[in-house]
């Protein structure tokens, strides 16, 4: 039964609402369920994302490898769907939505195929499940991971990212895009790096109004001093892609979903400054001194005679003694 106040009087009605199973309030029945929904709290350090890879359901072979090949350089933080989903992103998200909630996945990357619009690609990521950025991408030239006969990275290796081109910087459709490609393939964040580790490089650029992804392999040389020489092997996949219809968050939502707990925000301490080189310093407050009292090193040559102690005491300047 709810009732519903109007200006006139109320109104009742009786009847069942449908629910989503996923939006009700699931009491844990055993010690591993309990577990599995404390892990989908929300928590002041949120976990490396994940990215479910879904196949539309007219997605052709091209497109497949696509999905296959990204899922590869994704792992162990993605979730490949191999089945078919008959679904259109920009007309209905709702399924986009169910899919998140079901895997627990913040961003998503959908492929597809027909006439209108080729070897189709969707890329966005979610806010409390619901769609928050969604950018659909054409891949005009694709070369796949195993065209290059080269060495790979080994799984889980994080990216060294790049991003070359004004349009990353002036236009805001293609800032929204560098956004959300360092979301979507920055992996998890680390607290130290190691030389050795730096290994793999994404390289993003735009021009002309197209983007370019390139992969790379980062090797280390003999240079004959400390520092190595580098040199970069094309490891693929290699992707040129073309922006199609994006879906943009308002300022106020993407502003939301940028807040921070405050927990988390750095508590400001008083009197400490920064320059630029990062030296700190640190303004001390004391209460003011009489220097007269200061306490030096005692010397013989500074020791005062009986007769100008005697007239400091009665307050008479003492008479200086004639030079010979």
């Amino acid at each position: 039964m709810v009732a519903l106040g109007g200006g006139g009087g109320v109104c009742s009605w009786s009847g069942s609402v449908a629910m989503d199973p996923l939006d009700r309030v699931v009491k844990p029945k055993t010690k591993r369920a309990k577990r599995f929904l404390e892990k989908r709290e929300p928590k002041l350090k949120e976990n490396t994302k994940i990215a479910m890879l879904i196949k539309g359901g007219n997605a052709n072979l091209r497109v497949t490898e696509v999905l296959k090949d990204i899922y590869a350089v994704k792992k162990p933080f993605a979730v490949l769907y191999r089945k078919k989903n008959i679904t259109r992103p920009f007309e209905d998200q709702t399924s986009l939505e169910f899919f998140s909630k079901k895997s627990d996945c913040s961003l998503f990357l959908f492929g597809s195929h027909n006439k209108k619009r080729p070897n189709n690609l969707v890329i966005g990521r979610m806010f409390d499940y619901h769609i928050l950025d969604m950018i659909e991408l054409g891949v005009e030239k694709f070369v796949s991971l195993k065209d290059v006969k080269n060495s790979k990275c080994p799984e889980g290796t994080k990216p060294m990212l790049i991003f070359a081109g004004d349009m990353f910087d002036v236009n805001e459709e293609y800032r929204r895009l560098k956004s959300l490609l360092i979301d979507f393939f920055r992996g998890p964040t680390v607290p130290n790096i190691r030389l050795a580790g730096l290994e793999y490089v994404l390289h993003f650029t735009a021009v002309d109004g197209k983007i370019y992804m390139r992969s790379y392999k980062v090797l280390l040389k003999k240079s004959g001093c400390k520092i190595p020489r580098i040199e970069l092997e094309e490891m693929g996949p290699s992707l040129d892609l073309v922006m199609r219809r994006t879906h943009l968050a308002s300022d106020d939502l993407y502003k939301l979903s940028l807040k921070q707990p405050k927990a988390l925000k750095p508590k400001k301490k008083k009197n400490i400054s920064h320059d630029v080189f990062g030296t700190t310093y640190g303004r001390i407050h004391m209460q003011k001194q009489d220097l007269g009292k200061l306490q030096t090193r005692k010397m013989k040559g500074l020791k005062k005679r009986p007769a100008e102690k005697a007239a400091e005491d009665s307050g008479v300047s003492p008479k200086k003694s004639k030079s010979a």
